[in-house]
């Protein structure tokens, strides 16, 4: 019999040990990605805006690729996780339980639109997955039509509509029918469906991963009566956008953008499960309508992830204001570091709570990632964008959190700019 090794508890906040394990059992490169953002440390705990590091430091997180829209550790959030927990954590997947159906009620109620199906996946790529496979089963067509720059995830089906050559590298040929068309083109849709019967038009509002990019809300207006006029299918991939990070709860719906389905994901579970769904009309949905086995997975509708989302989305709303104010503090801030920087800061842009900075070059970008770390702050680069630093402010995130972050923002760019990242000593 095998003996597995135990683990102190110690060493859970080891620093180096966490790193040789990671190094041996997940990738070096993570290792020195963890090291270098970590400033030597690893997290151990988190509350609020703030991570705690293993050197008893903490960083003021405005990143986590959206996931804490809530902050780490909201008591409400944790209480849910805890008492369902105790009740039922796992489903036997034959009996039905409540606690999926009540998330999906509250799902469709939170967003509206006569979205009133709900798949639930375990990340973001799930819900991009289930979204084509019912496009194309409820269709009988195969061509899907994605935007250049989009992000949808990297497993194979979800890649096909991701267009960025690093993460396709070495798998092509992926799912076949994909056509690529010009955000800034109203025609792109309409011209597509002259040479292809297309199954759905899917795109995100906002482009987070390509730099921040945000999509004009009349060209996509058009890209849907075309896409509906042909029988296609609208799919709005907010995984990262929607949910109050970018202002409204749906971004297309806000809009008033005719889509059949809303993907929805990262601060779905309250910042501490994983959980992502697709929320879609009758007709989207009509392939598992008729047949509920055609697309399943063992941990869909999990109930430990599914009874936190009636409580985050309680909380998004009542933070609703709250994201207002940042987001003007934000739009405010970045416009002063633009401002301040001519020369180094090209342009900011954004929405909400998710605003984008882009740098002269990629090294001065990778001068201020540095420069930030230093000072004690996480935030998200962009991988297909890499002269573009993503900020990602909670939506719990006080007054104080918004100045002391465009403070260390300013002081990295000034250090980048200056041609030393380093922060003075004391700082």
């Amino acid at each position: 019999m095998t003996v597995l090794p135990t683990v102190d508890a110690t060493d859970v906040v080891d620093a180096k040990k966490t790193f040789r394990r990671v190094k041996r059992h997940f990738s070096p490169a993570l290792a020195t990605a963890g090291k270098f953002t970590g400033q030597g440390a690893v997290e151990v705990a988190a509350e609020g805006s703030r991570v705690i590091l293993s050197d008893g430091r903490s960083l003021l997180d405005f990143g986590s690729y959206a996931v804490a829209l809530l902050g780490h550790g909201n008591p409400r959030i944790t209480d849910a996780v805890r008492q369902q927990l105790d009740r039922m954590p796992a489903s036997t997947r034959s009996v039905q339980t409540s606690v999926a159906p009540l998330a999906a009620e509250r799902l469709a109620e939170y967003i509206g639109g006569g979205l009133d199906r709900v798949y639930f996946g375990c990340g973001g790529a799930d819900a991009v997955e289930v979204s084509v496979k019912l496009a194309r089963m409820a269709t009988g067509r195969t061509t899907v039509v994605a935007v250049d720059g989009a992000f949808h995830g990297k497993s194979l089906g979800a890649l096909a509509l991701t267009d960025n050559p690093r993460f396709r590298n070495g798998l092509e040929p992926l799912l076949q029918g994909v056509v690529r068309v010009s955000p800034d083109d109203p025609e792109a849709v309409a011209k597509v469906v002259r040479e292809h019967d297309i199954a759905a038009v899917v795109f995100e509002p906002v482009q987070a991963e390509n730099g921040v990019r945000i999509l004009d809300e009349e060209i996509l207006a058009r890209w849907c009566r075309d896409a509906h006029d042909h029988g296609a299918f609208v799919v709005s991939d907010e995984i990262q956008v929607g949910l109050r990070r970018c202002g409204p709860r749906s971004v297309a719906l806000a809009a008033g953008l005719d889509v059949d389905g809303v993907l929805l994901g990262k601060p779905l579970g309250g910042g501490a499960m994983p959980v992502s769904a697709a929320v879609c009309n009758d007709r989207l949905f009509a392939p598992l309508l008729a047949d509920p086995m055609v697309h399943t997975a063992t941990f869909s509708g999990h109930p430990l992830s599914t009874a936190v989302i009636p409580v985050a989305l309680d909380l998004i709303e009542q933070h609703a204001h709250d994201g207002e104010r940042i987001a003007d503090a934000m739009a405010q801030g970045l416009a002063e570091l633009r401002e301040q920087f001519p020369d180094a800061v090209v342009e900011t842009r954004g929405r909400g709570l998710l605003w984008g900075v882009d740098y002269r070059s990629p090294e001065m970008a990778g001068d201020v990632l540095t420069g930030l770390a230093q000072r004690g702050m996480v935030v998200s680069p962009c991988l297909s964008r890499p002269t573009t630093i993503r900020l990602l402010p909670p939506i719990v995130a006080t007054d104080a959190d918004v100045k002391e972050a465009m403070t260390m923002l300013t002081d990295a760019t000034a250090g980048a700019d200056s041609g030393n990242g380093t922060p003075p000593e004391g700082t």
